[in-house]
């Protein structure tokens, strides 16, 4: 240990407060901080907290709530909270990095001995009891979701893994899950004339459906094995109209334009004269087909069934164990930190850490750590990780000041 001043971390503890910046970007963020300034909220004496207790009731209880527990939707708890975290993020709505005006305005005459008091006496409070209501169950894994459905639904005609074997059927892998999810509700609704895959989805809701896309478009793409009419190469001359949106040898850069490489050669003849006849309805695609005979249509069919399909640009999402596990690395076991610099989140408001974990993503809070985490975030991942970390019981962490040698 170095000489003067140190801190031995004893036992857990604390409620959780805001998801905030790590170490490195924590005083960044402030600018007006020093170095180990935020650590004298470790070496408090008893008086100090006496009077940090003073200025919390003056200042902050009105909207943090008695003893630190906030009661109103949006505002954090305090209570248990790291002492160096809630200084470091006084000091950031002092300098105007945290954009907060009412928070600002509270915080903007104290003198950092009053933070450094402040910060402490909440600290040392009782956290926040963890809801009594249950958590809701978070989002099964999507794939394996995806899976279940597909082969309860799907699978007889499309394949076991969307590769089909049925002549006038189209293959589903390859496909970006944008454009299938996008297909199904086509189905659904009529705009895409099919009795069959109208009944079949016809109880299926748009989260099921993306789910079923998402698990088509992570399996390994192979062409359809099915047979193929039409000269090829007579089709690869007319397919140079399509790659503009159909890509290179059928392979879509487009989330909303279907890949054509390796599908089922009858039935993008079937889709073509869809389209051309107007019971699919798509100006483009009609304008495109409109000139093309049937024998035209089978030549294009066959360039394209012979082509190798590509997997799309899409990688499996992560579970709220997966995430929380991320966030563990920093934030420690079950959100309770046992570094003083960095916010515990167990305990906390929900809504508090939605809304902390979106203005990460909207850049609105200034952290590259968090806005680079929260950037694969989903809407249902943020509201699955804060109801994980409110639903986590907060322990208190004590930090005993010993003197050097």
């Amino acid at each position: 240990m170095q000489s003067g001043t140190r801190t031995l971390l004893i036992s857990a503890v604390i409620a959780g407060a805001a998801i905030a910046v790590n170490c490195s970007g924590a005083a960044a963020q402030t600018g007006a901080t020093q170095p180990g300034d935020e650590m004298r909220t470790l070496g408090v004496a008893p008086m100090d907290i006496a009077d940090g207790k003073r200025l919390a009731e003056q200042n902050c209880l009105g909207c943090h709530g008695t003893n630190g527990i906030s009661a109103t939707e949006g505002i954090p708890h305090l209570a248990g909270q790291r002492p160096a975290y809630l200084y470091i993020e006084m000091k950031a709505y002092q300098s105007g990095n945290r954009g907060d005006s009412t928070m600002a305005n509270v915080v903007k005459f104290l003198s950092d001995d009053a933070l450094v008091k402040v910060a402490a006496y909440f600290a040392g409070l009782d956290p926040a009891p963890a809801p009594t209501t249950a958590v809701a169950p978070a989002n099964p894994d999507p794939v394996q979701a995806g899976k279940t459905l597909a082969t309860a639904s799907c699978a007889g005609c499309h394949g076991n893994a969307g590769v089909t074997a049925i002549p006038a059927t189209p293959s589903l892998v390859g496909l970006d899950p944008k454009y299938l999810s996008d297909a199904m509700k086509a189905y659904k609704t009529g705009q895409r004339k099919n009795d069959t895959m109208k009944a079949m989805l016809a109880s299926v809701g748009e989260p099921a459906m993306n789910n079923i896309a998402l698990f088509y478009a992570l399996q390994t793409p192979a062409a359809a094995k099915t047979p193929v009419a039409g000269d090829q190469a007579s089709g690869k001359d007319a397919a140079a109209s399509c790659a503009g949106c159909h890509g290179d040898q059928g392979v879509s850069g487009s989330p909303a334009t279907p890949s054509l490489a390796g599908q089922d050669a009858q039935y993008i003849v079937a889709a073509l004269q869809a389209y051309k006849g107007g019971s699919r309805s798509d100006e483009t695609m009609k304008g495109m087909a409109a000139s093309l005979d049937d024998n035209a249509m089978k030549n294009l069919a066959a360039y394209y069934a012979a082509q190798e399909p590509k997997a799309p640009n899409v990688r499996k999402p992560l579970t709220t164990e997966e995430w929380s596990q991320r966030c563990d690395r920093c934030h420690g076991v079950n959100g309770n930190s046992t570094d003083p610099r960095l916010p515990m989140l167990a305990g906390q408001r929900a809504d508090y850490l939605l809304k902390a974990l979106q203005g990460y993503r909207a850049r609105t809070r200034k952290s590259s750590e968090m806005a680079a985490m929260s950037d694969g975030l989903s809407e249902d991942d943020l509201d699955n990780l804060a109801a994980h970390y409110a639903h986590q019981k907060a322990r208190a962490v004590l930090f005993i000041p010993l003197s050097g040698k």
